[in-house]
């Protein structure tokens, strides 16, 4: 079982090699990377290439451990009980499954995404240590030991926006998605649009690093913003000379709202493109 990667999701050797490893480490592998580089995207590419059920755990803020084991709803069964509902007397009927109990108890084996872990408190990562160890867990208001049927492939992305603790980062394989060289990105863009002309997408390509290149944006564009911008250069028919002529330092390109998402770098681009027009 090994992930290639695929028609629609373009992986570099080093991704494909870190995917691989946590298969064959039976380790959860762990994604950083700017937001926007593909990280939630991989999961789902990885599950349909490998022909494995995806089942996906989005973190919130408010997200705690045991909301991937189960939930009890004490609340429900206060009510049925008023109600006098005769499923009362079985608390198996408002136990509610989380993703990791529905990953275990699978007859195959699955993908499980664990996507932006460091939005969760920074204990979350901590709590879940024994299951990811030992693949189990038990609930006791059924009694239930719940063991894997099979070993998920965890997959575990992180915009780096709080350290993960020690003993996490040990039980992972961790790899960094490096932001894509312009050849990678063409390879990209053309998987989401083939047809594109090769010179809409050169000069795109060339307006696009360049503003990655500008020092002080609060957010530089991701590649999922270069993937809505040519979607809108495309729709809107911009000719590419539009993108090519003059000096690029000295032009704020079109429909630069798909690239731009902030009012600070918004100003600020209008602010350097202005003073090079008059330093020339």
């Amino acid at each position: 079982m090994r992930f290639e990667g695929s028609s629609h999701y373009i992986a570099t050797p080093d991704l494909q090699l870190a995917v691989n490893a946590a298969i064959t480490l039976e380790r959860p592998l762990l994604i950083k990377g700017e937001p926007g580089t593909g990280k939630t995207m991989l999961a789902e590419e990885v599950a349909a290439a490998l022909g494995m059920p995806l089942l996906q755990w989005h973190i919130k803020s408010t997200t705690k451990a045991q909301h991937g084991l189960y939930e009890y709803d004490a609340v429900s069964r206060l009510r049925d009980s008023q109600l006098g509902e005769a499923k009362v007397a079985n608390i198996a009927n408002y136990i509610i499954k989380g993703v990791l109990w529905e990953a275990f108890e699978s007859d195959n084996p699955c993908v499980v995404l664990i996507d932006e872990i460091d939005k969760a408190d920074i204990e979350f990562p901590n709590d879940l240590l024994r299951e990811l160890d030992r693949m189990e867990f038990y609930c006791y208001e059924t009694h239930q030991l719940i063991q894997a049927k099979h070993r998920p492939l965890f997959i575990i992305t992180s915009n780096n926006e709080k350290e993960l603790p020690d003993a996490f980062l040990r039980r992972c394989f961790f790899h960094y998605i490096a932001f894509p060289d312009k050849e990678t990105m063409a390879k990209i863009v053309d998987v989401h649009f083939p047809d594109l002309s090769e010179n809409l997408m050169r000069e795109a390509l060339e307006v696009f690093y360049d503003l990655r290149q500008i020092g002080g944006f609060k957010k530089k564009p991701s590649t999922s913003e270069l993937i809505d911008w040519l979607k809108l250069l495309k729709a809107e028919g911009i000719d590419p000379a539009v993108l090519a002529k003059g000096d690029k330092r000295t032009e704020v390109p079109p429909l630069f709202g798909a690239l731009m998402k902030n009012e600070q770098d918004v100003d600020m681009l209008n602010r350097l493109a202005q003073m090079n027009r008059q330093r020339n």
